[in-house]
């Protein structure tokens, strides 16, 4: 069965860091693109990041760049999402997902279970 994996949520202060995993089982992601999307409470699911399997393209959400990271380890079919200078408005469950095309919705093929992050004043 395919499986989505994250882990690495917690609670941190406000400018501090946090590290995301997604751990990818049950075929192979060579040709896909991993996804992280979030959601908060009341708010609908928005997109935060993506990568390219191949290539290893990166894309990001305006609202994180220069303080998010994407990153693949091919070998352990496993992406991170390394986060910096995090603020209160990134508490959010965030979930991972795979899809054979670029998608900046929610329209990918698998999702994780979500892990919770939230960032304290």
């Amino acid at each position: 069965q395919v499986q989505l994996v994250e882990s690495g949520g917690g609670l941190v202060q406000a400018g501090g860091s946090l590290r995301l995993s997604c751990a990818a089982s049950g075929r192979t992601f060579s040709s896909y693109y991993m996804g992280w999307f979030r959601q908060a409470p009341g708010k609908e699911r928005e997109f935060v990041a993506a990568i390219r399997w191949s290539g290893g393209n990166t894309y990001y959400a305006d609202s994180v760049k220069g303080r998010f990271t994407l990153s693949g380890d091919n070998a352990k079919n496993t992406v991170y999402l390394q986060m910096n200078s995090l603020k209160p408005e990134d508490t959010a469950v965030y979930y991972c997902a795979a899809s054979p095309r670029l998608s900046f919705t929610g329209e990918y093929d698998y999702w994780g279970q979500g892990t919770q992050v939230t960032v304290s004043y």
